[in-house]
């Protein structure tokens, strides 16, 4: 696939991640993936969306305005609302921010975290010395970041760590400034292991390569 990150981006990147894994002793792997899921319920229930609220205004049209129903303004109607949810569903597949409209919290929050589980298992994470790897991944479409840390360091990045540096990456996400929102987050991990694994930095086990995938 065409990388998203330009070269220079890249390079950047590359340098922060060698520094932050100097400071903190962590290995740690930064992936950017267009989507962990393929979702496709989402034009369903574009297409449901769409032909219920035309239905609806079909009829208060022939109710309340009109105030007379023919079969012809129900061979019109019956066509309005078809069109109306094919309409929709084809926005969802255009248009991603209107996709998105159609997917839970719960949903995408729970395939991004399945996909970086693979993705930390697949790329063996959990093969350093120490047991120090930290997954970095970000899922554009959903918009989701998810920071998986190995048993070595996963104690000493709570929850609450996390989800502050998560939601400062988020903000970024959401203007598709994706080198921005993984330079923060690579700033939020140094910050939250700086002081408790100074001096501990262990040979690179990990390549530093930024691993970009299309997902699902």
């Amino acid at each position: 696939m065409k990388h998203i990150l330009s070269d220079s981006d890249r390079g950047l990147l590359d340098k922060q991640i060698s520094e932050t894994e100097k400071g903190t002793g962590t290995q740690i792997v930064l992936a950017s993936v267009l989507r962990s899921d393929s979702y496709t319920e989402i034009p369903w229930k574009a297409f449901a969306i769409g032909a219920s609220i035309a239905s609806l205004l079909s009829l208060f049209l022939a109710l309340y305005v009109l105030g007379w129903i023919t079969n012809i303004l129900i061979l019109f109607s019956i066509a309005v609302i078809l069109a109306s949810g094919a309409l929709f569903a084809l926005l969802t597949v255009l248009f991603p921010c209107f996709a998105r409209l159609f997917l839970s919290s719960q949903r995408k929050e729970a395939e991004t975290m399945q996909y970086a589980e693979s993705l930390f298992l697949s790329n063996e994470l959990f093969s350093t010395e120490q047991r120090r790897g930290i997954l970095l991944m970000v899922s554009q479409f959903e918009r989701q970041v998810v920071i998986l840390p190995d048993s070595g360091v996963r104690d000493l990045l709570s929850s609450e760590v996390l989800e502050e540096v998560i939601s400062t990456m988020t903000r970024h996400l959401r203007k598709n400034e994706l080198r921005q929102a993984m330079e923060l987050g690579l700033k939020g991990i140094h910050a939250a292991l700086a002081s408790s694994l100074t001096g501990q930095a262990g040979p690179d086990e990990l390549s530093n390569e930024i691993i970009e995938e299309e997902g699902v």
